[in-house]
């Protein structure tokens, strides 16, 4: 469950329920410090919370029954609140983030493989080689942490109004950026590698809406701020996601013909016809 707390005349938040709980037996965090969680109608003490009421009650040294004295900052925040509960925490964007980070491996993929046939490079051998294929990603979010830390997103964040930040809204320093970017390639994505992204991705977005936040940010202590869409920048983005795919086509569409055709001998004739146009050997 999340919950936000009012601390230094602040709304903070959202918080992990077990988090919350660390602070209080840690004494990070104070038990009349006013919270909120979807389900109560108004902000109230910690103390005053059923999940967190067993854990107050055991902190000797502090006096539950004593009247709290909210300052004058979180007073006016009070009061601003009491009328209505305060504003659940924003939407996680799930569907944008897929989309986002799809552009951007798609378009990084792309151009990839044109430099490969720039370069002269045996498409067929490049593709069949199984060590090329494990590090093929990684260049990526080398280039990824170092545009989150210096800009906070990235071609496709940009394009659909994301943005990573750290949960005070601080930038992520180029440490945290590089290994937020290599436990998504990590734990996020799973390499890129057929069926093993697949679980990896469905493993993330379910374990998302449960936790309120991806694991990659959760662990990190960052968050994606979303902002409203723009026609322009979806359309463009649509244009260069299709192009991106087109230009992998061309380049390894024959490697793909190739090595189907040969794993089903009954499908060889049928792909030859509808092999779909490619850049010529270089």
């Amino acid at each position: 469950m999340d919950i936000w707390i009012i601390r230094n005349g602040e709304k903070v938040g959202p918080i992990h329920d077990y988090e919350a709980r660390r602070r209080i037996l840690s004494g990070e965090l104070a038990c009349d410090t006013h919270g909120w969680h979807e389900g109560l109608d108004t902000w109230r003490p910690l103390s005053e919370m059923g999940i967190f009421k067993d854990d107050c009650d055991g902190l000797q040294f502090i006096d539950l029954n004593a009247e709290h004295t909210p300052g004058d900052e979180e007073s006016e925040i009070l009061d601003a609140v009491k009328a209505s509960p305060p504003p659940l925490p924003s939407s996680l964007a799930l569907g944008r983030r897929f989309w986002a980070r799809s552009f951007d491996i798609q378009v990084y993929i792309a151009v990839w493989w044109l430099c490969m046939w720039v370069t002269g490079r045996n498409i067929d051998a490049v593709f069949s080689n199984l060590w090329i294929m494990v590090v093929q990603l990684v260049p990526w979010f080398i280039l990824e942490s170092i545009l989150i830390h210096h800009f906070g997103t990235t071609p496709g964040k940009w394009l659909l109004g994301l943005h990573v930040a750290n949960t005070n809204g601080t930038p992520l320093n180029l440490a945290a950026a590089t290994l937020r970017s290599f436990r998504v390639l990590f734990g996020g994505i799973g390499f890129g590698w057929g069926l093993l992204a697949l679980f990896c991705q469905t493993l993330s977005y379910f374990t998302a809406k449960r936790l309120g936040s991806a694991l990659w940010d959760k662990a990190g202590g960052h968050r994606v701020l979303a902002q409203p869409l723009v026609a322009w920048r979806v359309t463009i983005m649509a244009c260069v996601f299709f192009a991106a795919l087109q230009l992998q086509m061309a380049v390894i569409g024959p490697s793909i013909y190739k090595y189907a055709a040969e794993k089903f001998p009954f499908l060889k004739e049928k792909l030859e016809k509808d092999q779909p146009w490619h850049l010529p050997p270089r």
